[in-house]
Protein backbone atom coordinates (compact mmCIF):
# COMPACT_ATOMS: atom_id res chain seq x y z
CA UNK A 1 0.00 0.00 0.00
CA UNK A 2 2.88 2.41 0.73
CA UNK A 3 4.16 1.95 -2.82
CA UNK A 4 0.71 2.66 -4.25
CA UNK A 5 0.46 5.81 -2.13
CA UNK A 6 3.84 6.90 -3.52
CA UNK A 7 2.54 6.61 -7.09
CA UNK A 8 -0.59 8.59 -6.25
CA UNK A 9 1.48 11.21 -4.44
CA UNK A 10 3.75 11.68 -7.45
CA UNK A 11 0.76 12.26 -9.72
CA UNK A 12 -0.72 14.80 -7.30
CA UNK A 13 2.55 16.72 -7.04
CA UNK A 14 3.32 16.90 -10.76
CA UNK A 15 0.24 18.96 -11.64
CA UNK A 16 0.87 21.93 -9.29
CA UNK A 17 4.55 21.97 -10.29
CA UNK A 18 3.48 22.15 -13.93
CA UNK A 19 1.09 24.99 -13.08
CA UNK A 20 3.94 26.98 -11.52
CA UNK A 21 6.39 26.27 -14.35
CA UNK A 22 7.32 29.95 -14.80
CA UNK A 23 8.98 30.07 -11.37
CA UNK A 24 11.36 27.20 -12.21
CA UNK A 25 14.93 27.76 -13.49
CA UNK A 26 15.22 28.09 -17.25
CA UNK A 27 17.20 24.86 -17.77
CA UNK A 28 14.51 22.84 -15.95
CA UNK A 29 11.76 24.49 -17.98
CA UNK A 30 13.65 23.64 -21.16
CA UNK A 31 14.13 19.98 -20.19
CA UNK A 32 10.66 19.19 -18.93
CA UNK A 33 8.11 21.77 -20.06
CA UNK A 34 9.05 23.70 -23.20
CA UNK A 35 7.86 22.42 -26.58
CA UNK A 36 10.40 22.32 -29.43
CA UNK A 37 9.44 21.39 -33.00
CA UNK A 38 12.84 22.17 -34.57
CA UNK A 39 14.18 18.59 -34.30
CA UNK A 40 17.15 19.80 -32.29
CA UNK A 41 18.79 17.47 -29.80
CA UNK A 42 17.27 17.41 -26.30
CA UNK A 43 18.73 16.63 -22.89
CA UNK A 44 17.00 15.52 -19.68
CA UNK A 45 18.18 14.37 -16.24
CA UNK A 46 16.29 12.33 -13.66
CA UNK A 47 17.51 12.20 -10.03
CA UNK A 48 17.73 8.80 -8.35
CA UNK A 49 17.47 8.33 -4.58
CA UNK A 50 16.56 5.28 -2.50
CA UNK A 51 17.40 3.55 0.76
CA UNK A 52 17.74 -0.06 1.91
CA UNK A 53 19.37 -1.73 4.94
CA UNK A 54 21.97 -3.55 2.83
CA UNK A 55 23.05 -0.41 0.93
CA UNK A 56 22.25 2.55 3.13
CA UNK A 57 21.36 5.67 1.18
CA UNK A 58 21.74 5.37 -2.60
CA UNK A 59 21.90 8.58 -4.64
CA UNK A 60 22.74 9.50 -8.20
CA UNK A 61 20.95 10.16 -11.42
CA UNK A 62 20.31 9.28 -15.04
CA UNK A 63 20.64 11.44 -18.14
CA UNK A 64 19.27 11.06 -21.67
CA UNK A 65 20.42 12.93 -24.76
CA UNK A 66 18.16 12.37 -27.78
CA UNK A 67 18.84 13.47 -31.34
CA UNK A 68 18.19 12.84 -35.04
CA UNK A 69 21.01 11.89 -37.41
CA UNK A 70 19.00 13.45 -40.25
CA UNK A 71 16.78 16.41 -39.36
CA UNK A 72 15.39 16.76 -42.91
CA UNK A 73 13.91 13.28 -43.18
CA UNK A 74 10.49 12.54 -41.69
CA UNK A 75 11.30 8.84 -41.38
CA UNK A 76 14.62 8.76 -39.51
CA UNK A 77 14.10 7.53 -35.97
CA UNK A 78 15.27 9.11 -32.73
CA UNK A 79 18.78 8.16 -31.55
CA UNK A 80 19.95 8.54 -27.96
CA UNK A 81 22.79 8.37 -25.46
CA UNK A 82 21.82 7.25 -21.94
CA UNK A 83 23.92 7.40 -18.78
CA UNK A 84 23.15 6.13 -15.28
CA UNK A 85 25.22 6.35 -12.10
CA UNK A 86 24.52 5.84 -8.39
CA UNK A 87 26.63 5.49 -5.24
CA UNK A 88 25.63 4.23 -1.81
CA UNK A 89 26.85 5.25 1.64
CA UNK A 90 28.25 1.70 2.02
CA UNK A 91 30.51 2.05 -1.02
CA UNK A 92 28.44 0.18 -3.61
CA UNK A 93 27.94 1.61 -7.07
CA UNK A 94 26.14 1.16 -10.38
CA UNK A 95 27.37 2.76 -13.62
CA UNK A 96 26.05 2.42 -17.17
CA UNK A 97 26.55 4.18 -20.51
CA UNK A 98 24.53 3.08 -23.56
CA UNK A 99 23.51 4.36 -26.96
CA UNK A 100 21.04 3.60 -29.74
CA UNK A 101 22.02 5.08 -33.12
CA UNK A 102 19.73 5.19 -36.15
CA UNK A 103 21.49 6.18 -39.38
CA UNK A 104 19.69 8.48 -41.88
CA UNK A 105 16.59 6.81 -43.34
CA UNK A 106 17.11 4.01 -40.77
CA UNK A 107 19.45 2.16 -43.13
CA UNK A 108 21.62 1.04 -40.19
CA UNK A 109 20.94 0.61 -36.49
CA UNK A 110 23.70 0.32 -33.89
CA UNK A 111 23.51 -0.12 -30.12
CA UNK A 112 26.29 -0.27 -27.58
CA UNK A 113 26.59 -0.36 -23.81
CA UNK A 114 29.23 -0.60 -21.11
CA UNK A 115 28.31 -1.06 -17.47
CA UNK A 116 29.73 -1.80 -14.04
CA UNK A 117 27.89 -3.02 -10.95
CA UNK A 118 29.21 -3.44 -7.43
CA UNK A 119 25.91 -4.14 -5.73
CA UNK A 120 24.34 -6.85 -3.51
CA UNK A 121 21.25 -8.83 -4.46
CA UNK A 122 19.12 -11.60 -2.99
CA UNK A 123 19.49 -15.10 -4.45
CA UNK A 124 16.56 -17.48 -3.90
CA UNK A 125 17.68 -20.60 -5.74
CA UNK A 126 16.75 -21.98 -9.15
CA UNK A 127 13.29 -22.73 -10.51
CA UNK A 128 9.79 -21.33 -10.79
CA UNK A 129 8.80 -22.00 -7.17
CA UNK A 130 11.57 -20.60 -4.97
CA UNK A 131 10.74 -19.57 -1.41
CA UNK A 132 11.22 -16.13 0.11
CA UNK A 133 12.56 -17.78 3.27
CA UNK A 134 15.55 -19.07 1.26
CA UNK A 135 16.77 -15.57 0.31
CA UNK A 136 20.57 -15.50 0.42
CA UNK A 137 22.39 -12.15 0.17
CA UNK A 138 25.18 -12.14 -2.42
CA UNK A 139 27.74 -9.49 -3.18
CA UNK A 140 28.11 -8.96 -6.92
CA UNK A 141 30.71 -7.28 -9.11
CA UNK A 142 29.93 -7.29 -12.82
CA UNK A 143 31.45 -5.69 -15.90
CA UNK A 144 29.42 -5.89 -19.11
CA UNK A 145 30.13 -4.71 -22.66
CA UNK A 146 27.57 -5.21 -25.46
CA UNK A 147 27.29 -4.23 -29.12
CA UNK A 148 24.75 -4.80 -31.89
CA UNK A 149 24.79 -3.66 -35.50
CA UNK A 150 22.09 -4.25 -38.10
CA UNK A 151 21.78 -3.32 -41.77
CA UNK A 152 18.45 -2.80 -43.51
CA UNK A 153 18.19 -5.32 -46.38
CA UNK A 154 14.52 -4.95 -47.27
CA UNK A 155 11.24 -3.38 -46.27
CA UNK A 156 11.41 -3.28 -42.44
CA UNK A 157 13.95 -6.16 -42.37
CA UNK A 158 17.37 -5.95 -40.70
CA UNK A 159 20.14 -8.50 -40.29
CA UNK A 160 23.27 -8.05 -38.23
CA UNK A 161 25.67 -9.10 -35.53
CA UNK A 162 25.70 -9.13 -31.73
CA UNK A 163 28.90 -9.26 -29.70
CA UNK A 164 30.15 -8.53 -26.21
CA UNK A 165 31.37 -9.92 -22.93
CA UNK A 166 30.65 -10.32 -19.22
CA UNK A 167 32.81 -10.67 -16.14
CA UNK A 168 30.99 -11.78 -12.97
CA UNK A 169 32.32 -12.09 -9.41
CA UNK A 170 30.21 -13.20 -6.42
CA UNK A 171 30.67 -13.38 -2.67
CA UNK A 172 28.24 -15.12 -0.33
CA UNK A 173 27.50 -12.59 2.41
CA UNK A 174 25.42 -15.11 4.40
CA UNK A 175 27.40 -18.42 4.35
CA UNK A 176 25.38 -21.54 5.11
CA UNK A 177 22.37 -20.54 3.01
CA UNK A 178 20.96 -22.04 -0.17
CA UNK A 179 23.75 -20.61 -2.31
CA UNK A 180 26.34 -22.60 -0.34
CA UNK A 181 24.39 -25.80 0.30
CA UNK A 182 22.61 -26.42 -3.02
CA UNK A 183 24.92 -28.51 -5.26
CA UNK A 184 22.76 -27.83 -8.35
CA UNK A 185 23.98 -24.20 -8.51
CA UNK A 186 26.78 -24.04 -11.08
CA UNK A 187 29.75 -21.64 -11.28
CA UNK A 188 29.21 -19.99 -7.90
CA UNK A 189 32.35 -17.86 -8.15
CA UNK A 190 31.32 -16.30 -11.46
CA UNK A 191 33.42 -16.16 -14.60
CA UNK A 192 34.38 -14.33 -17.77
CA UNK A 193 32.30 -14.88 -20.92
CA UNK A 194 32.73 -13.57 -24.47
CA UNK A 195 30.00 -13.95 -27.09
CA UNK A 196 29.08 -13.22 -30.69
CA UNK A 197 26.26 -14.23 -33.00
CA UNK A 198 23.66 -13.32 -35.63
CA UNK A 199 20.59 -11.13 -35.26
CA UNK A 200 17.40 -10.76 -37.29
CA UNK A 201 14.96 -7.87 -36.86
CA UNK A 202 11.59 -7.08 -38.44
CA UNK A 203 10.46 -3.57 -37.47
CA UNK A 204 7.42 -1.83 -38.93
CA UNK A 205 6.73 0.55 -36.03
CA UNK A 206 5.57 4.03 -36.96
CA UNK A 207 7.68 5.45 -34.10
CA UNK A 208 10.40 3.91 -31.92
CA UNK A 209 9.73 6.01 -28.79
CA UNK A 210 5.93 6.15 -28.56
CA UNK A 211 4.56 3.50 -30.93
CA UNK A 212 0.88 3.61 -31.96
CA UNK A 213 0.97 1.02 -34.76
CA UNK A 214 3.30 -1.61 -36.18
CA UNK A 215 5.10 -4.83 -35.30
CA UNK A 216 8.59 -5.89 -34.26
CA UNK A 217 10.24 -9.29 -34.22
CA UNK A 218 13.62 -9.14 -32.47
CA UNK A 219 15.80 -12.25 -32.42
CA UNK A 220 19.44 -12.94 -31.69
CA UNK A 221 21.69 -15.84 -30.70
CA UNK A 222 24.65 -15.28 -28.38
CA UNK A 223 27.27 -17.97 -28.98
CA UNK A 224 29.15 -17.87 -25.66
CA UNK A 225 32.49 -19.19 -24.52
CA UNK A 226 34.31 -18.87 -21.24
CA UNK A 227 37.76 -17.30 -21.29
CA UNK A 228 40.61 -17.28 -18.82
CA UNK A 229 40.97 -20.02 -16.22
CA UNK A 230 37.84 -19.02 -14.26
CA UNK A 231 35.27 -20.23 -16.80
CA UNK A 232 35.01 -23.30 -19.01
CA UNK A 233 31.49 -22.52 -20.18
CA UNK A 234 30.48 -23.19 -23.78
CA UNK A 235 26.90 -22.65 -24.92
CA UNK A 236 24.47 -20.08 -26.16
CA UNK A 237 21.60 -17.76 -25.34
CA UNK A 238 18.62 -17.42 -27.73
CA UNK A 239 16.22 -14.48 -27.43
CA UNK A 240 13.04 -13.94 -29.48
CA UNK A 241 10.62 -11.09 -28.79
CA UNK A 242 7.44 -10.06 -30.62
CA UNK A 243 5.58 -6.78 -30.12
CA UNK A 244 2.48 -5.48 -31.88
CA UNK A 245 0.62 -2.18 -31.50
CA UNK A 246 -2.90 -1.21 -32.52
CA UNK A 247 -4.27 2.36 -32.50
CA UNK A 248 -7.82 1.98 -31.15
CA UNK A 249 -8.43 5.73 -31.48
CA UNK A 250 -6.45 8.98 -31.41
CA UNK A 251 -5.86 8.58 -27.67
CA UNK A 252 -5.98 4.81 -27.04
CA UNK A 253 -3.24 2.36 -28.05
CA UNK A 254 -3.21 -1.38 -27.33
CA UNK A 255 0.20 -3.05 -27.18
CA UNK A 256 1.18 -6.74 -27.02
CA UNK A 257 4.59 -8.15 -26.06
CA UNK A 258 5.75 -11.80 -25.95
CA UNK A 259 9.31 -12.89 -25.14
CA UNK A 260 11.15 -16.22 -25.08
CA UNK A 261 14.66 -16.72 -23.66
CA UNK A 262 16.58 -20.00 -23.72
CA UNK A 263 20.01 -20.98 -22.42
CA UNK A 264 21.56 -23.68 -24.62
CA UNK A 265 24.38 -26.14 -23.99
CA UNK A 266 24.93 -28.73 -21.27
CA UNK A 267 26.08 -26.29 -18.57
CA UNK A 268 23.94 -23.85 -16.56
CA UNK A 269 25.96 -21.07 -14.86
CA UNK A 270 23.41 -19.56 -12.48
CA UNK A 271 24.26 -15.98 -13.49
CA UNK A 272 23.45 -16.69 -17.17
CA UNK A 273 20.00 -18.20 -16.50
CA UNK A 274 17.00 -16.16 -17.72
CA UNK A 275 15.33 -14.32 -14.83
CA UNK A 276 11.71 -13.31 -14.32
CA UNK A 277 10.87 -9.69 -13.46
CA UNK A 278 12.14 -6.28 -14.59
CA UNK A 279 10.90 -2.76 -15.29
CA UNK A 280 9.97 -3.91 -18.82
CA UNK A 281 8.45 -7.41 -18.46
CA UNK A 282 6.66 -9.04 -15.50
CA UNK A 283 6.62 -5.83 -13.50
CA UNK A 284 5.93 -6.62 -9.83
CA UNK A 285 8.49 -9.44 -9.47
CA UNK A 286 11.94 -9.08 -7.94
CA UNK A 287 14.42 -9.60 -10.77
CA UNK A 288 16.18 -12.89 -10.10
CA UNK A 289 13.67 -14.31 -7.61
CA UNK A 290 12.82 -16.92 -10.26
CA UNK A 291 15.45 -18.15 -12.74
CA UNK A 292 15.98 -21.24 -14.89
CA UNK A 293 17.19 -22.35 -18.33
CA UNK A 294 14.07 -21.17 -20.17
CA UNK A 295 11.69 -18.22 -19.86
CA UNK A 296 8.39 -17.46 -21.59
CA UNK A 297 6.40 -14.34 -20.72
CA UNK A 298 3.85 -12.02 -22.29
CA UNK A 299 1.93 -8.85 -21.52
CA UNK A 300 -0.64 -6.51 -22.95
CA UNK A 301 -0.81 -2.81 -22.15
CA UNK A 302 -3.57 -0.28 -22.79
CA UNK A 303 -2.22 3.27 -23.14
CA UNK A 304 -4.38 6.38 -22.87
CA UNK A 305 -2.86 9.70 -23.92
CA UNK A 306 -4.93 12.17 -21.90
CA UNK A 307 -3.13 15.14 -23.43
CA UNK A 308 0.13 15.80 -25.27
CA UNK A 309 1.90 15.89 -21.89
CA UNK A 310 0.14 13.27 -19.74
CA UNK A 311 -0.83 9.63 -20.15
CA UNK A 312 -1.90 6.62 -18.11
CA UNK A 313 -1.53 2.90 -18.75
CA UNK A 314 -2.92 -0.37 -17.45
CA UNK A 315 -1.20 -3.70 -18.03
CA UNK A 316 -1.72 -7.41 -17.43
CA UNK A 317 0.50 -10.37 -18.23
CA UNK A 318 1.94 -13.68 -17.22
CA UNK A 319 5.10 -15.75 -17.44
CA UNK A 320 7.29 -18.43 -15.94
CA UNK A 321 10.76 -19.91 -15.97
CA UNK A 322 11.24 -23.64 -16.49
CA UNK A 323 14.00 -26.23 -16.92
CA UNK A 324 12.59 -28.27 -19.82
CA UNK A 325 8.78 -28.26 -19.98
CA UNK A 326 6.46 -25.25 -19.85
CA UNK A 327 3.48 -25.86 -17.54
CA UNK A 328 0.34 -23.72 -17.79
CA UNK A 329 -0.61 -24.42 -14.17
CA UNK A 330 2.65 -22.76 -13.02
CA UNK A 331 2.12 -19.57 -15.02
CA UNK A 332 2.63 -16.52 -12.81
CA UNK A 333 0.31 -13.51 -13.26
CA UNK A 334 1.11 -9.81 -13.09
CA UNK A 335 -0.92 -6.65 -13.47
CA UNK A 336 -0.74 -2.96 -12.66
CA UNK A 337 -0.84 0.57 -13.96
CA UNK A 338 1.21 3.69 -14.37
CA UNK A 339 1.55 7.35 -15.20
CA UNK A 340 3.40 9.05 -18.05
CA UNK A 341 4.72 12.59 -18.38
CA UNK A 342 5.97 13.47 -21.88
CA UNK A 343 8.84 15.90 -21.40
CA UNK A 344 9.62 15.92 -25.14
CA UNK A 345 6.33 15.94 -27.04
CA UNK A 346 7.89 16.07 -30.50
CA UNK A 347 10.09 12.99 -29.93
CA UNK A 348 7.52 11.12 -27.83
CA UNK A 349 9.85 10.81 -24.82
CA UNK A 350 8.40 10.34 -21.35
CA UNK A 351 9.12 9.77 -17.68
CA UNK A 352 7.13 6.80 -16.42
CA UNK A 353 6.06 5.58 -13.00
CA UNK A 354 4.58 2.06 -12.86
CA UNK A 355 3.20 -0.04 -10.03
CA UNK A 356 3.21 -3.79 -10.73
CA UNK A 357 1.62 -6.61 -8.73
CA UNK A 358 2.52 -10.30 -8.89
CA UNK A 359 1.43 -13.54 -7.26
CA UNK A 360 0.88 -14.27 -3.57
CA UNK A 361 2.66 -17.45 -2.64
CA UNK A 362 1.59 -19.45 0.44
CA UNK A 363 2.94 -17.91 3.63
CA UNK A 364 4.30 -14.83 1.83
CA UNK A 365 3.03 -11.33 1.15
CA UNK A 366 1.95 -10.53 -2.39
CA UNK A 367 4.85 -9.55 -4.63
CA UNK A 368 4.85 -6.00 -5.99
CA UNK A 369 7.15 -3.22 -7.12
CA UNK A 370 7.36 0.44 -8.15
CA UNK A 371 9.34 1.40 -11.25
CA UNK A 372 10.52 4.87 -12.31
CA UNK A 373 12.30 5.33 -15.62
CA UNK A 374 12.59 7.01 -18.99
CA UNK A 375 10.57 5.73 -21.96
CA UNK A 376 7.89 3.10 -22.35
CA UNK A 377 8.24 -0.44 -21.00
CA UNK A 378 8.14 -1.80 -24.59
Amino acid sequence: MKKLILVILLSVLVIPVFAQVKILPKFIRKMYFEKDTSKRGSFVVLPVISSAPETGLEAGGSALYSFYTDTLSKNTRVSNIFAYATLTTKGQSRLNLSSSYWAPNNNYHFTGAVGYINFPFDFYGIGNNTAKADADRLGQKRVRVTFTGEKKIGNNIYVGLVAGGYDYRFQDQQPGGIFTTNPAIEDKNGGTILYYGPSFIFDSRNNNTYTTSGTTVTSYLNIMNGVRSNSGYSGGFLNIELTHFIALSKKFVLGFDVQSQNLTGSQSPFYLLPTLGSDEMMRGYYNGRFRDRNLLAGQTELRYRMSERFGIVGFIGGGEVFHKDFKFDELKPNYGGGLRYFFDVQKGLSVRVDYGVGEKRPGESRQSGVYVGLGEAF
